[in-house]
């Protein structure tokens, strides 16, 4: 189209062509290749990405992988609850238990209590899943825990839907020491949506000695504010 133009416009003088060219084909002005141009397009330095900085960054943030989606869990502000989940040992053939203290869960009034519980919640469920190989229990620590730190209904049932299959199945026991009444109202909240066959594995226990009969207690830490 623009070559008929050319043609048959080819007696007009050169600066008509010009003009006309510039109109329909219009040059960036930086294409001239001036050097003001091109300092401004390439930026005189770019700060490298020290291994420190990569290694202050994966701490601060963790992938993780749960199911078949990722997750960015910011590490910062789970820092002072991540002992709320540590592993207890094993029992059996080598079977692991999974020691849960909510005595280290924050407190409801926290700044951003939300936040850090969707970061808790994304943090203690990738840990079970690394912890966990086979057949496992797990003994949930709930004395010295006041009710503005207890977990809510929503929460554990959010943990129970994003547990992998896998998980739940291979789950043999759910011991819960020191059972409130707060926490056998949540967990009788929950037995809509959970299965029987977790809800047979669910166990209460009132006392350290009476856990200490069915658990090898030699790894299980317990927090001292349990103890007194």
């Amino acid at each position: 189209m623009y070559i008929f133009h050319l043609l048959f416009i080819g007696s007009i003088d050169n600066n008509s062509v010009h003009l006309w060219l510039s109109h329909h084909f219009p040059v960036n002005a930086c294409a001239a290749g001036t050097e003001a141009c091109a300092q401004e397009a390439i930026p005189e330095y770019i700060p490298e990405y020290s291994a420190a900085e990569e290694r202050r960054d994966s701490a601060l943030w963790r992938s993780v992988a749960i199911g078949d989606q990722e997750h960015r869990v910011d590490m910062k502000c789970i820092e002072p609850y991540r002992r709320v989940v540590s592993h207890g040992g094993y029992y059996g053939d080598q079977n692991a238990i999974i020691v849960f203290a909510a005595c280290f869960l924050p407190d409801s009034n926290c700044e951003n209590y939300n936040y850090v519980m969707e970061n808790l919640f994304l943090y203690v469920i990738s840990t079970l899943e690394q912890m966990v190989a086979e057949d496992y229990m797990i003994v949930y620590l709930n004395g010295a825990t006041p009710r503005r730190r207890m977990p809510g209904f929503s929460w554990m049932k959010k943990c129970y839907q994003m547990i992998d299959r896998r998980l739940k199945k291979n789950l043999k026991l759910f011991i819960i020491v020191h059972p409130s009444w707060f926490i056998r109202t949540v967990l009788g909240l929950t037995r809509p949506f959970i299965s029987y066959k977790f809800s047979s594995k669910i166990r209460y226990v009132h006392s350290l000695a009476a856990l200490w009969a069915l658990v090898p207690m030699e790894s299980v830490h317990i927090p001292a504010s349990i103890v007194q």
